[in-house]
């Protein structure tokens, strides 16, 4: 058998005259010109061309490995999986617990460094504790007589001032704060710029967390970014409109 047509090696050629001329080429032939004789016909061997003797094309050379990149081309972007809910909302439930208290005890010393304050005399009643586990308690008198408070949380009581019966300066930021503040100076600063920070810092974790800026489409990330942002804001803002 002839291993390219699959017919008897006997009933094939072994060579067959190649297509010089293409069918246009033959149209154009002047009526009185003699076709050209088998002897000026170029003879190919049979495997080389098909049953009507035109060429066999080259196969045509594979495709070059598309994991090769040239350097400077980038390579196409492609879009990434949408997070996995469960973390994200683990992540969102405790970090929003987180800013809640951080944002609670922030507020009241908030407004009293900026000026929304009521100065006054607290006269201590009772301090357990020491250091950073000290608890005072007492009775707070605004200056200008509009209300007094009692059973009051004294927060920045000096070294030696924690006896009962001693009096203080101090702030509150009206009758119903629960607190008053006997710290004067910077330190009235470090009570709320530490808190307000790890607000910030735990929406950034939630915005990261929650895989709000990975979302497919702009406008989609711009939404999420925001809301994961308004989430923490809200509560805050809550907390200085309660302390206020």
């Amino acid at each position: 058998m002839e291993p390219t047509t699959g017919a008897p090696v006997d009933a094939v050629p072994s060579r067959v005259p190649v297509r010089q001329q293409s069918r246009r080429h033959r149209d154009r032939r002047l009526p009185g010109d003699t076709p050209p004789d088998d002897d000026s016909a170029f003879w190919a061997p049979i495997e080389e061309v098909h049953w009507d003797g035109t060429p066999v094309r080259e196969d045509p050379s594979p495709e070059r490995n598309r994991s090769f990149r040239w350097p400077g081309r980038r390579s196409p972007s492609r879009t990434a999986p949408p997070p996995d809910p469960l973390p994200g909302l683990a992540a969102l439930v405790v970090l929003s617990l987180v800013v809640a208290f951080f944002a609670w005890v922030s507020a009241g010393p908030f407004w009293l460094a900026v000026g929304h304050a009521r100065v006054g005399t607290v006269v201590i009643d009772d301090c357990t504790g020491g250091g950073l586990t000290q608890r005072c308690r007492g009775m707070f008198t605004a200056e200008d007589g509009r209300f007094i408070a009692h059973g009051v949380k004294v927060s920045g009581v000096p070294a030696g001032g924690d006896a009962a019966g001693t009096s203080l300066t101090a702030r509150m930021t009206g009758p119903d704060s629960g607190t008053a503040y006997a710290d004067a100076g910077v330190g009235r600063h470090l009570r709320w710029l530490p808190g307000l920070l790890v607000v910030l810092g735990c929406t950034a974790g939630i915005v990261r967390w929650t895989g709000s800026a990975r979302l497919p489409g702009r406008r989609h990330r711009r939404w999420a970014v925001a809301a994961a942002i308004a989430g923490p804001v809200l509560i805050t803002v809550g907390f200085l409109a309660a302390a206020w």
